[in-house]
C-alpha cells in the first residue's frame, strides 16, 4: 500500500518557525517531483511550494514565498517544509503530494500529483 505521511504539524506562534515531513512507503518518490498545499474549511486547497525531482528547482506560492523552504532528501525519500514568519493566516490542514512519474519537473497544479497523504494540522496562533 503507496502511503504519505506527514509530520510536524501543530501549534506555533505568530511569528515563529516549524518544520513539516512527509515520508513515502509502498513505493519509492525518489525520482519524482513532490509539493505541498494547504486547505481551510470550505476553501479549495491551495498550492503552497513545489520541488523537481532532482531538488534543482522549487517553486512556491505567493503567498509562502520568502518565507517558506521546501527541501527533499531522495536518499530518505522526503520532502520537507520549512515554515518561518508564520502568520495566523497560514493556519490550515498541510497535506503533501507526489507525482507518480519519474523525472518530473515542479507544478502548482493538484492535477499533477496523483499521491496524497492525509495532512498534518497547522494552526498559528496571534
Amino acid at each position: 500500500q503507496v502511503q504519505l505521511v506527514e509530520s510536524g504539524g501543530g501549534l506555533v506562534q505568530t511569528g515563529g518557525s516549524l518544520r513539516l515531513s512527509c515520508a513515502a512507503s509502498g513505493r519509492t518518490f525518489s525520482s519524482s517531483a513532490k509539493a505541498w498545499f494547504r486547505q481551510t474549511p470550505g476553501k479549495e486547497r491551495e498550492f503552497v511550494a513545489a520541488i523537481s525531482w532532482s531538488g534543482g528547482t522549487t517553486y512556491y506560492g505567493d503567498s509562502v514565498k520568502g518565507r517558506f523552504i521546501i527541501s527533499r532528501d531522495n536518499a530518505k525519500d522526503t520532502v520537507s517544509l520549512r515554515m518561518n514568519s508564520v502568520k495566523p493566516e497560514d493556519t490550515a490542514v498541510y497535506y503533501c503530494a507526489a507525482d507518480s512519474r519519474r523525472y518530473s519537473g515542479t507544478s502548482s497544479s493538484m492535477a499533477n500529483y496523483a499521491y496524497w497523504g492525509q495532512g498534518t494540522q497547522v494552526t498559528v496562533s496571534s
